[in-house]
């Protein structure tokens, strides 16, 4: 169980999913650059999180809502969690009869992304609800500003595990305080703001050196 004050960001978890070497410069160098795609992005969550509350039939929506864990060290804020009556069973809200239900939406610019960052982020996201409300949150979804459709994300017992692994390799990241080297992926480092402050392939290339000459090194103390 962590305290208050070791709550890491639940935003960090998908810069950690998508690159390590990107986390660390981010989140233990504070390092940070905007490009177009980032500076979208920070525009859609704005929006997201303007607005207050919201009741539609059915459902109530509270925007920028604040959420943490203390069994997994996260907090963050929630785009939008919306609230969906239920029948028999759910959680009490202030000043509203009956029971009621959260879903996380996530709203991230682009389109569906090959990799899992987007779905981790959402779950970690409901682990927080389900902490805070004490209940099980089966799905949630994540909506992509290209497409302007909503993708369903079931919180299946594998996206738990990977979110709640991802948890933990942050909070021993954080705790070492080492940025980890740089692994060259094409695809994604070239699309990666931080490109040009990480330099993967520069840093890469030296890593190897060093590891070519410690091992030769070695093999001659052996030889000798």
């Amino acid at each position: 169980m962590f305290t208050e004050d070791d709550l890491l960001p639940i935003s960090a978890l998908q810069h950690l999913r998508f690159c390590e070497r990107q986390w660390g410069l981010i989140h233990l160098e504070q390092q940070w650059e905007e490009n177009r795609f980032t500076a979208e992005g920070r525009v859609l969550h704005d929006r997201a999180h303007d607005g207050g509350a919201e009741t539609r039939p059915g459902i109530i929506i509270s925007r920028g809502l604040h959420i943490r864990s203390l069994r997994h060290g996260l907090s963050g804020i929630a785009d939008v969690v919306e609230f969906h009556r239920a029948h028999s069973s759910g959680v009490s809200l202030p000043g509203r009869e009956g029971f009621w239900l959260p879903f996380p939406v996530e709203y991230k610019r682009g389109r569906p992304k090959p990799g899992s960052w987007d779905e981790v982020q959402l779950c970690a996201q409901a682990l927080c609800l389900e902490e805070m409300f004490g209940i099980e949150i089966d799905s949630g979804a994540l909506f992509y500003g290209v497409t302007r459709r909503r993708t369903e994300v079931r919180f299946d017992a594998a996206t738990r595990s990977e979110t709640e692994s991802l948890a933990r390799r942050m909070h021993e990241l954080y705790a070492a305080g080492l940025t980890p080297p740089p692994v060259y992926a094409k695809k994604k480092c070239e699309h990666c703001s931080l490109y040009n402050r990480c330099l993967p392939r520069k840093t890469a290339l030296r890593a190897s050196v060093r590891r070519y000459l410690a091992s030769a090194l070695s093999d001659e103390d052996i030889a000798s």
